[in-house]
């Protein structure tokens, strides 16, 4: 079962929404990715997609946090749903506004924005769901949107199911890649796109024609180094016989956009990061379920692949296989863990190369089910490694709360480098924590990467947020 079917099956109850004043740039823009309000730090957003709004449960909403030299400033934040002024559409149930979130300057402007993938938002009195709705950063944060639809008819069955931005085509401007759920098509928005909601032009891939597998995740990254995006494809294939399985598909950035280069391991989630400094991209999938003969009945305990890109694309180089019974990582691979639920990439030290943070979201520690722990894998010249690997839950010294059940820490994490210092600080989401409200963790860095001293939660009350069951933290971006 995959996150969002979790979602899906949720429990909602009722909450209040208010919106709160952004932080006003001092600097603007920055042209630096990640910063919504162009000051020169990076801003995080943080989905609470089955929060209730405007009396709708499961509406949903995205908080924004700004970065500042101190780090991410929760007295600096914006609270922004379909009731907030500026924002297209209005609240209705089921929308989970914000369980799709990618970023990119759309516009080109110099500020990032925010591109909320609403899938399960109804147009009109057709029977067509999902837009995209873009989030514009700016001098004074984020204080308007506009809603994107897909032109082609046989392309809009929940448009917005997965999203990532990148230059696919290598002209300089941000382009959107946006996935549908029942029609196995994808939609390349080519940039930049116009405050009204128009974009230079639309190119349809049909993955599953192509490679036979659904687009049920993208994560965009670049592979090859030559300075186009290249986009992966992860979901279920149907093979000639057998059970589904999950593969994904590489498609290299060209002068026309994403096109198929080649099949490589399955999984749920994945990054695009270069953990050996050569100058390429490496592909990190996690498979929380492990690839074992019946995924659906809790694999291995999970594991992460690391596939090193090259100039051709992905190198001849064997790919390397992480569990939590590889040397040096901590803990012991167990059924269930969700080691390789969540996963993000950043350099946490400062050495140049990129570390990986692993979300095992299902880890048990001792009777306590389902608690949750992170771990953070280093970057070295020979790849990724345990040596050096840190792992964090509630439980461990200095991390604000207590591990319970279910709590589920580690449902997202997220690296991002909020005071500009030059090492990326550790968010880590649970949104399971206080019965399904959700909080958040930051983790600051120094030269020796992560440390839980100093760490801090907060949850979407602490924003001005609504009080009850809204999953704060299900998904980060920035």
């Amino acid at each position: 079962m995959r996150k969002r079917t979790l979602l899906l099956a949720a429990t909602l109850t009722t909450g209040l929404l208010t919106a709160l004043p952004a932080a006003t740039a001092t600097a603007a823009p920055s042209n630096l990715s990640g910063d919504f309000n162009g000051d020169g730090y990076r801003d995080l957003a943080i989905a609470a997609p089955i929060a209730k709004v405007a009396g709708k449960t499961g509406a949903g909403y995205v908080a924004v946090v700004y970065g500042t030299a101190s780090g991410l400033d929760t007295s600096k934040r914006q609270i922004i749903s379909q009731d907030t002024t500026g924002i297209p559409g209005v609240p209705e149930s089921g929308d989970y506004f914000g369980d799709r979130l990618t970023t990119g300057d759309m516009d080109g402007d110099g500020y990032t924005d925010i591109v909320v993938g609403v899938h399960g938002e109804k147009i009109g009195s057709t029977d067509s769901y999902g837009v995209l709705t873009v989030l514009w950063g700016g001098a004074d944060g984020v204080k308007s949107g506009t809603d994107i639809s897909s032109p082609l008819p046989e392309y809009r069955n929940e448009l917005g199911w997965q999203i990532a931005a990148g230059d696919f085509d290598g002209d300089g401007h941000t382009d959107l890649a946006a996935a549908n759920n029942s029609t196995p098509a994808l939609n390349i928005f080519r940039g930049p796109i116009s405050r009204t909601g128009k974009a230079t032009s639309l190119v349809g891939v049909d993955t599953v024609e192509q490679t036979t597998i659904y687009p049920d995740g993208l994560v965009a990254g670049d592979v090859n180094g030559d300075g186009k995006t290249d986009l992966l494809v992860m979901g279920l294939e149907e093979p000639s016989t057998g059970d589904d399985r999950t593969r994904s598909a590489l498609y290299l950035g060209s002068a026309t956009g994403p096109k198929y280069s080649k099949k490589l391991a399955g999984g749920y989630t994945a990054t695009i990061a270069d953990v050996d400094k050569d100058g390429y991209g490496d592909l990190v999938t996690g498979n929380f379920m492990e690839k074992s003969t019946n995924e659906p009945n809790g694999g291995l305990g999970g594991a992460v692949t690391v596939t090193y890109g090259s100039s051709t694309g992905v190198s001849s180089r064997t790919p390397v296989r992480i569990t939590q019974d590889t040397a040096n990582v901590p803990g012991t691979g167990e059924k269930w863990d969700g080691f390789g639920w969540s996963l993000s990439s950043g350099d946490t030290n400062g050495d140049g190369y990129a570390d990986v943070v692993i979300g095992a979201n299902g880890e048990s520690l001792g009777s306590v089910r389902h608690a949750g722990q992170v771990t953070v894998l280093r970057g070295s010249a020979t790849g990724l490694t345990g040596t050096g690997a840190k792992s964090y839950s509630q439980d461990t010294a200095n991390v604000p709360g207590t591990a319970e059940s279910e709590d589920y820490f580690g449902d997202a994490v997220f690296l991002t480098d909020a005071n500009a210092d030059g090492r990326a600080e550790l968010v880590v989401g649970a949104m399971g924590e206080n019965t399904s409200d959700g909080s958040v963790w930051l983790f600051k860095s120094t030269t020796s990467g992560t440390t839980a001293t100093g760490s801090k939660s907060f949850s979407g009350t602490t924003l001005g947020g609504p009080t009850g069951d809204a999953y704060f933290g299900n998904v980060l971006a920035g």
